[in-house]
């Protein structure tokens, strides 16, 4: 039974998890660990962090006897594996730099990094220290998305939708736009070369061309509609999926991968898959300032 700590008690996904490893009643309760550690943080300046941090860490005191520390170090030392689940993701790598040297696997919630530069740190550290790293939208491990992506034929295109609330201090998409990027190269896969962003006040309508061809297209809407869903097409015809479907929770499918990367030491998701995604989310709100097409190469080139 692993020891899990928890950094960052500021996102609704911090009892959900917690519910998912320390609750057998749960009806898809995830053995082969509990949340045992936490280390409450919070970010000041973002109101959506900071007024949350009360009510979940006496959450997970009260209802699940999660004991709390005073610092990432004191998580690091107790436990045996960590989430990282600040929802600030502009401190992920300072956080990140304090606990990674215990050599324990980390789980970061999205996004993995605000930046392409701070992303690329966070890798470089995790090579440095070979520690196990990995981070994802719960939305990739979709079961009808799953699904969709493991058909048979050649994929020759998507288009990815959701909810696409813009929040500050995060810039732009990193908030609630990463959940359709990552719905995107989930059926897509990495190599994007360029990206291009229309919006307006309602919607953001972001193109991404891959090296071989392929387009990929990512709808964001601030309309109300909280749906996300795709269309993956291949030569053979077009498939549409509904992600609000299916028999589990997202977070619990995401869980039992992190799970098994915390045993196996195999990350779900690839390091260079990951950066790219963010560079995507950073070229995209660099297009809907400027509204050029940007490349995706130049910057991961520089840093």
């Amino acid at each position: 039974m692993l020891k899990i700590g928890m950094i960052g008690l500021d996102t609704t996904h911090c009892p959900a998890f917690t519910d998912l490893l320390n609750n057998e009643k749960n009806p898809h309760y995830i053995k082969g660990g509990k949340i045992v550690a936490a280390y409450p943080g919070g970010s000041p300046d973002f109101e959506l962090s900071i007024s949350r941090v009360g009510s979940i860490t006496r959450q997970l005191e009260e209802n699940y006897n999660v004991k709390m520390t005073g610092s990432p170090e004191e998580v690091a030392e107790q436990t045996d594996a960590i989430l990282l689940t600040s929802v600030d993701g502009r401190v992920h790598l300072e956080q990140f730099k304090r606990i990674v040297p215990y050599g324990k696997p980390i789980y970061i919630d999205k996004p993995l990094a605000c930046t392409s530069a701070d992303a690329r740190q966070i890798f470089e550290l995790a090579q440095q220290y070979n520690v196990p790293v990995s981070s994802s939208s719960s939305l990739r491990f979709s079961e009808e998305l799953q699904q969709a992506a493991m058909e048979k034929g050649s994929i020759i295109g998507a288009d990815t939708y959701g909810p696409m609330k813009i929040e500050p201090p995060l810039p732009g998409l990193f908030w609630y736009g990463i959940h359709s990027v990552e719905m995107l190269f989930t059926v897509m896969g990495a190599g994007c070369e360029q990206v291009s962003c229309t919006v307006n006040h309602d919607h953001d309508v972001i193109v991404g061309k891959w090296a071989d061809g392929r387009i990929g297209t990512v709808r964001g809407n601030r309309t109300g509609n909280n749906q996300f869903g795709a269309l993956v097409h291949r030569s053979s015809g077009t498939a549409f999926v509904d992600c609000q479907k299916g028999t589990k929770p997202h977070y619990a499918s995401l869980l039992e991968e992190v799970m098994k990367m915390f045993l196996t030491g195999e990350p779900p998701v690839g390091m260079e898959e990951s950066m790219e995604l963010i560079r995507f989310i950073e070229a995209a709100n660099e297009s809907r300032q400027t509204g050029k097409t940007v490349q995706l190469g130049e910057r991961m080139a520089r840093h």
